[in-house]
């Protein structure tokens, strides 16, 4: 894909909205940075906490959200997320890189049909995704596989049954270049920032991410 052909979100078009336990936006072949966790990931009472916190605000903040009112959500509630899973609570069954191999061939198998794949990294206990969906797919029918067939592969090759990720996902619509750019440096930086080695994780960049990260 190249620089010309990037979508980003349109505050003026369609949005297609829904919602499981978290809020989700579509627009056609838009950009999305997208997270989801191992279900051991976050302890239940943080979760709990941090759900009832976000409630009170959303419901102070609806949407849409100004760049200024999105900013302040990340801080109070997507970096405290991301600081959970940083922390390595659970098993982080993705250390193991036989493991986190299949994932990745799950994630992968389709890239450049349904959805292009810009940057990536699988970390013991989460993974971040920053893609473009094709016109005709949602997230929720990728992301759904994604973790369904992953799911079936690990528990097979652990000789496991039983539930392995959280049952939502959280996304965001890329907004320009520059969030581009900054959604791939915090991917290439989570693995140095969660004090990871090498071989506990494993990190992907397109061109295209390798050259906005260095250019912005």
């Amino acid at each position: 894909m190249k620089e010309e052909d990037l979508v980003y979100f349109n505050p003026f078009a369609n949005t297609e909205k829904s919602a499981n336990r978290l809020p989700h936006w579509n627009q056609p072949s838009a950009t999305y940075f997208i997270t989801y966790r191992l279900s051991d990931a976050v302890p239940a009472s943080l979760r709990r906490q941090w759900l009832e916190e976000r409630k009170i605000w959303l419901n102070h903040h609806p949407k849409p959200w100004d760049a200024k009112t999105e900013r302040e959500y990340h801080l109070r509630f997507s970096a405290r997320i991301d600081a959970w899973l940083d922390a390595g609570h659970g098993e982080c069954l993705l250390r193991d890189f036989a493991r986190r191999r299949l994932v990745q061939e799950v994630i992968t198998k389709f890239d450049g049909e349904r959805y292009v794949h810009h940057a990536w990294v699988l970390m013991p206990n989460h993974v971040h995704i920053l893609a473009t969906v094709h016109v005709d797919i949602s997230l929720k029918e990728l992301i759904g596989p994604w973790k369904g067939t992953s799911t079936w592969a690990i528990n097979r090759l652990m000789q496991r049954s039983g539930k392995l990720w959280q049952d939502d996902y959280f996304d965001r619509l890329v907004r320009d270049g520059d969030h581009f750019a900054s959604c791939v440096r915090y991917i290439r930086r989570n693995p140095e920032k969660a004090k990871l080695r090498e071989g506990e994780y494993t990190l992907y960049e397109s061109d295209l991410a390798k050259l906005f990260a260095e250019r912005r």
